[in-house]
């Protein structure tokens, strides 16, 4: 090659360099800002001349894109040092001195991590969802973080998780993984959290949020959602109203520990950082590994927190829940009836009561498994899923062709991820158990948990399920429990004890998706001794949960108030039980807001009652589709008033249910005052009915008065709730103008 020749070449690539980093000047300056809009909303992303990134917006959308770059500098807030408060995931270990997103050491030992914009794309996945995708990098460290922003825009849900991955020479330990960094500005904000405990679940409190950090969290490894749910409300500016006001829901989803900070920081503007738990849960990242993180959801609603609800209903429906638009199983659980006390005939019997009530499936509770240490009480047989032959002579298939005989399906309970000490299972496999080596066993309702971070122990699980199906193909349900919570964490598998509490959740996803794969549309119910685990990554693989053990009516009226934020009413499963002291029709019509379902003895209950109990599930039948598939209205509070009432209503606004309970027994207190509805097309007219009525009762409604919908939202309607009359349903239907 020539002088002249390379002269030319080196020009060449000269000018191939300059032209490409040209490129890559306009690419950014193209970019600086990045909205991620929904139909009513924005997040917004700014690239700063250093490449950090930043979020400049959260609020409602702008009709001019262009105007988003515009909205720092109408802040005039204090400066602060470390110049990154609003940083889009802000690491630790650099300029940054509030509570980090993520934190790492490095394969050299050193803990610094600086994060800066490499690139960033849009895809569309369908018409109304689109994914976000932001890199970023350490320009010192081989090391990258992919921030991912999905958005459901007609739902004007957000979803945000990350990856995070390296090519250094060894491990990085990550010390703080969170899935999302949220930076929000307000004069004040408002949160509303969640506790609770064994039927005591969904406990509100509400709060000012002040200086510092307040954490919601979870610890317990499984079931981890028994004294801290991961949901929560924000009120920006003021507490959360139903119908006004900015509210920001927000959920993690994730079926193990969780972590939610909430930092106020020096400007007076909110940090809210979610994500896995890191407590006791170092990851020891590999060269070349992509480790990912769970989702957490949010969404703002500008109309208060019934339209938040509405419209996470709907994407819940849509997107996550299994089967969110499909029917749902009523049923008679024998659980109550029995308790562990039971065999074969009582059994039968029990199948008949089932047909004689009108419910479309029977199923069969704890108790009916394990032969060497019988699953005659909850302290002995849990691991040991075979049938117990005294109890079942003839097994499962009895059962099943029994029920088919009656015209009802059948189902069954599991609890596959436990193991009693007292069990064959213990005995054979104590390697398979989570529990320190050298020291004492601590019990939770007398079981230990099952380390399913070990894949043995995840094909075991599978097994069990998939057994009961092999033998049994027209099992029509599946009713999954989980009582304990982790212990003395410690794997006999794995060799990074640190990776425990993650892996078990990751562990118990897989087989979940195992058994979806096989056996895609059978129903299945997420119990954890009541609302234990309950959130949408594990709704993905359930058609419905169990919010409590506690199935007193007038308990449970608050109860699923409180779930019905975030839930909707198809996923929630209401059984009319013993509980309480109140009469059998305010058992059902509390029980008929969500999955109907039964746990009596039918045939002990008077003539009356077992009348009311088919004719309400007819009832039921005929309402079910407004119900479930309705948006929601919660119309009287009963933490603040002597009635509660709540309503749904059709797409086309032609009928609507709502219920009304009397929840103050105290001073001859009733509905004195007409309670408002709402969802109502204001221009139509509207006869309202009493449904759902004992046998021989007169309703105290005029049903020949005609209303409109303008008459019924703004004077309201009085359902006449007293202590003759402790629960009342509407029907308000649309007639011909």
């Amino acid at each position: 090659m020539n002088l002249i020749t390379r002269f030319n070449k080196k020009c060449k690539d000269f000018l191939v360099l300059i032209l490409s980093l040209f490129m890559v000047q306009q690419h950014l300056s193209a970019q600086e800002v990045i909205p991620i809009e929904s139909v009513t909303n924005a997040l917004v992303l700014e690239v700063d001349e250093d490449k950090n990134v930043k979020i400049i917006y959260f609020g409602e959308r702008l009709s001019n894109p262009n105007e988003y770059g515009e909205v720092p500098s109408v802040y005039n807030q204090t400066g602060h040092y470390s110049e990154n408060l609003n940083a889009a995931y802000m690491p630790s270990g650099s300029h940054n001195l509030m509570e980090p997103a993520i934190t790492v050491t490095h394969a050299d030992g050193n803990t610094s991590l600086d994060l800066r914009y490499v690139a960033h794309k849009q895809e569309s996945i369908d018409a109304n969802v689109d994914l976000f995708t932001v890199e970023l990098k350490d320009p010192v460290y081989p090391f990258s973080v992919k921030l991912f922003y999905k958005v459901y825009k007609n739902e004007d849900v957000f979803e945000q998780w990350c990856t995070i991955s390296h090519k250094e020479k060894k491990d990085v330990q990550l010390h703080k993984f969170a899935s999302a960094n949220l930076y929000l500005k307000s004069g004040t904000f408002w949160l509303t959290q969640y506790h609770g405990d064994w039927a005591e679940e969904m406990q509100p409190e509400v709060s000012r949020l002040t200086h510092g950090i307040k954490t919601l969290d979870s610890k317990l490894g499984t079931r981890a959602n028994l004294l801290q749910p991961p949901v929560f409300m924000l009120g920006i500016g003021r507490a959360p109203e139903e119908d006004t006001g900015d509210v920001i829901f927000g959920a993690m989803e994730w079926s193990g520990n969780f972590r939610i900070d909430m930092e106020l920081d020096v400007e007076d503007n909110l940090r809210v950082i979610a994500g896995m738990n890191n407590f006791s849960s170092v990851y020891h990242l590999k060269s070349g590994e992509t480790f990912e993180t769970p989702k957490f959801l949010y969404l703002l609603s500008h109309n208060g927190k019934g339209e938040a609800s509405r419209k996470m209903h709907d994407w819940a429906r849509k997107y996550k829940l299994l089967d969110g638009s499909g029917d749902r199983l009523t049923l008679l659980n024998n659980w109550e009836a029995t308790y562990f006390d039971f065999n074969e005939q009582k059994l039968f019997s029990l199948i008949k009561d089932t047909k004689e009530l009108g419910v479309d499936l029977f199923l069969l509770d704890d108790g009916w498994f394990a032969n060497k240490y019988p699953r005659d009480g909850d302290y002995a047989g849990l691991g040991d899923w075979e049938v117990n032959k005294s109890k079942l002579p003839n097994g499962i298939a009895s059962l099943v062709k029994e029920s088919k005989n009656n015209g009802v399906k059948f189902g069954i309970w599991i609890e596959p991820e436990m193991v009693n000490p007292k069990s064959r299972l213990y005995e054979t496999h104590p390697d398979w158990v989570i529990k320190q080596p050298k020291r004492e066993e601590h019990y939770f309702r007398n079981q230990l948990v099952l380390d399913l971070s070990n894949p043995e122990v995840q094909d075991f699980v599978f097994h069990v399920v998939d057994q009961l199906f092999v033998e049994n193909p027209e099992l029509a349900y599946i009713k999954w429990d989980c009582n304990a919570v982790i212990y003395n964490a410690y794997s006999s598998y794995l060799k990074q004890q640190s990776h425990l509490y993650i892996e078990y959740v990751k562990g118990l996803y897989s087989v979940l998706k195992r058994i979806r794969e096989k056996y895609p549309l059978v129903p299945m119910m997420l119990c954890s001794g009541g609302g234990g685990r309950v959130d949408y990554a594990a709704l993905q693989y359930f058609t419905e949960f169990w919010p409590s053990d506690n199935t007193d009516p007038l308990e449970r009226i608050f109860l699923q108030w409180e779930y019905s934020h975030f839930y909707p009413s198809i996923a929630t499963s209401n059984h009319v039980t013993e509980w309480g002291n109140q009469p059998i029709k305010f058992r059902v019509d509390v029980a008929m807001m969500g999955k109907l379902g039964f746990d009596i003895v039918v045939h002990e209950l008077p003539e009356k009652e077992l009348v009311f109990c088919q004719q309400a599930i007819k009832c039921y039948n005929d309402i079910k589709g407004v119900i479930w598939y309705g948006d929601q209205y919660r119309l009287a509070d009963p933490k603040v008033n002597n009635v509660a009432a709540l309503m749904y209503v059709d797409d086309e606004q032609d009928r609507a249910i709502v219920f009304s309970y009397l929840v103050n027994n105290r001073f001859n207190k009733k509905s004195e005052v007409p309670i408002a509805l709402k969802g109502l097309d204001p221009a139509k007219k509207y006869r309202v009915r009493e449904i759902n009525l004992y046998p021989g009762a007169v309703t105290k409604v005029d049903e020949s008065v005609v209303y409109s919908g303008e008459f019924l939202m703004k004077v309201g309607y009085n359902p006449l709730v007293d202590a003759s009359r402790t629960s009342v349903i509407l029907e308000v239907m649309a007639i011909e103008n």
